[in-house]
């Protein structure tokens, strides 16, 4: 299996998701009803989703 870049898009939401998540962990989100620890595994898993497809 081949790794490509991720698409910009993918890479923004990727860390927007991450910075989120961030946030939550040092309780200045207090309103994310999910735990920081999903929210960055979330994160992640679009990230290498993004690496694994092509075109995406």
């Amino acid at each position: 299996m081949t790794l490509n870049a991720p698409s910009k898009l993918v890479f923004l939401l990727s860390l927007v998701i991450a910075v989120i998540a961030l946030l939550a962990a040092l309780n200045l989100l207090s309103f994310v009803p999910i735990p920081s620890f999903w929210i960055m595994t979330l994160a992640y898993i679009l990230l290498a989703g993004g690496t694994m497809l092509k075109g995406v």
